[in-house]
């Protein structure tokens, strides 16, 4: 590549989505990743992809459902240009209600979710059926809501990194230079070197721990009950998940906290306790000071930008994060909301 328009560090869900939304606008893009993609947090098992309850709506809760919204086309579209999976679908997700209090509560996220949804997306109270797939709940009841869909993360990054090459770009697995506007879409270690440089911390690693079960649920909605999520994936597995750990023995291995998960999550879905565990996974994800996206130029630097901290949310944030950096980094147009920016971490 002759000449490039803007450098992306890090092929991770943000420094991936970004590049892929700056090369779909015309621009000669290139990733550089030292290690390889969706090597860190972005290559976990999880991917579920779920809203902000629908009340005290604000501009971060619009900006997440207008991600939620954009997403299938998104998804979509990598697929197409690089012939690959990604593992999107909007399955829904059914959430069990435990006590009289959370009925209510539940009841009344249905009255508010049909004016913050803009009838695009449904929440709603639904009898627990009793089946395999039917979440165990105190109360009988569930919730049932039709935003919220799954992805399968490193699928979904290998997709994007062949659009990206589909489309003239670069994608390089070790040195090269930098070229262009620069965004920093570092994770862990973009955070790390912004605390140094601001002689503070302004964001620090979160561990997760998760496993895939090899069971077939294809098609099924999603499970959130407390800590446990449960995705049933487009491939014939089953991701479980996930801890959040601030002190951790060792960032990259898994431990009895994952047993405990794996253990609620057959209380949940009984269904589950017979399916082989074939892979467990843990790393560490980025979280900004602010715990929201980081989003924005980097300050004292010259056309240098970053993409960081979509601790928990980043493949959900994803395609809205992608089109306001587009916006921002080759139309100049400034459309972060005023929690994403980086000021508000530092």
């Amino acid at each position: 590549m002759a000449t490039v328009d803007v450098t992306v560090m890090g092929a991770g869900v943000f420094g991936l989505s970004v590049a892929f939304a700056c090369a779909l606008r015309g621009a000669k893009v290139r990733v550089i990743e030292r290690t390889g993609v969706a090597a860190g947090c972005s290559g976990g098992v999880v991917g579920m992809l779920a809203p902000h309850a629908p009340e005290n709506w604000n501009d971060i809760k619009e900006f997440q459902f207008q991600s939620l919204i954009m997403a299938e086309a998104f998804w979509q579209r990598a697929a197409e240009l690089s012939g690959l999976p990604t593992g999107y679908g909007r399955v829904g997700r059914l959430q069990p209600i435990d006590t009289e209090r959370g009925l209510e509560l539940a009841r009344e996220r249905a009255q508010t979710a049909r004016e913050c949804w803009q009838g695009m997306a449904r929440w709603e109270v639904v009898e627990a059926t009793g089946g395999d797939w039917s979440p165990q709940s105190e109360t009988g009841r569930l919730i049932h809501d039709t935003l919220s869909a799954r992805i399968h993360p490193r699928s979904a990054c290998n997709a994007m990194a062949s659009a990206i090459q589909a489309l003239g770009g670069e994608v390089v697995i070790g040195d090269a230079p930098a070229q262009g506007r620069v965004i920093w879409a570092t994770g862990l270690a973009g955070l790390q070197t912004l605390s140094a440089e601001r002689d503070k911390q302004v964001g620090n690693g979160v561990k997760g721990q998760a496993a895939l079960l090899g069971l077939d649920a294809r098609g099924m909605a999603q499970v959130a009950a407390g800590p446990v999520l449960i995705v049933p994936h487009e491939n014939g597995t089953v991701a479980v998940g996930s801890t959040s750990e601030r002190d951790y023995a060792s960032p990259d291995e898994t431990d009895e906290l994952l047993d405990d998960i794996l253990l609620k999550a057959g209380e949940v879905l009984p269904v589950l306790r017979a399916a082989p565990v074939i892979e467990r996974w843990a790393g560490l994800r980025p979280r900004a000071r602010s715990r929201a996206p980081m989003l924005g130029l980097w300050p004292g630097r010259d056309q240098e930008y970053i993409a960081n901290g979509g601790f928990k949310i980043g493949f959900g944030m994803a395609p809205n994060v992608a089109e306001v950096m587009a916006d921002l980094v080759l139309e100049g147009e400034d459309r972060i909301p005023e929690r994403f920016r980086v000021e508000a971490s530092l």
